[in-house]
């Protein structure tokens, strides 16, 4: 899989494939991008396969420090392939470099893979909600 992130949004050949696999898992692509446009410093980590989008994460600027990683999904076919670590590696690597000391994100239990990876990777759980 190749891995490349991209500051501010794709092209629009890449972005409709994004929205096409987030519409497949979330239901919802046209609120997700009246939400990207005023994100500030979005951040794309797309996974490609054979020129498809298999995976993604979407992350912006909380402020100069903190990085926030905001959405992600990866494609049903290939779930289990470690293409969320992958994608997850990619991201913390680009905004490292970038000089962010903080990445904070949220998930929810019906997201457990997710939740998970991010203990995986050294995220601490600072709170938990029911309902």
């Amino acid at each position: 899989m190749k891995c490349v992130n991209i500051a501010g949004f794709p092209d629009q050949q890449l972005l409709n494939q994004i929205l096409s696999l987030h519409e497949t898992i979330f239901k919802d692509s046209d609120t997700f991008m009246s939400k990207a446009k005023a994100k500030p410093k979005l951040l794309f980590t797309v996974g490609c396969k054979k020129g498809k989008v298999v995976g993604y994460k979407i992350g912006y600027e909380i402020n100069p420090d903190i990085f926030y990683s905001w959405l992600g999904g990866v494609d049903e076919h290939h779930r289990s392939q470690g293409v969320a670590s992958k994608l997850m590696e990619e991201q913390h690597l680009y905004i490292k470099d970038k000089g962010y000391k903080l990445i904070q994100t949220k998930t929810k239990n019906k997201w457990r893979n997710m939740l998970i990876l991010n203990i995986k990777y050294g995220f601490d759980v600072v709170r938990d909600r029911y309902g």
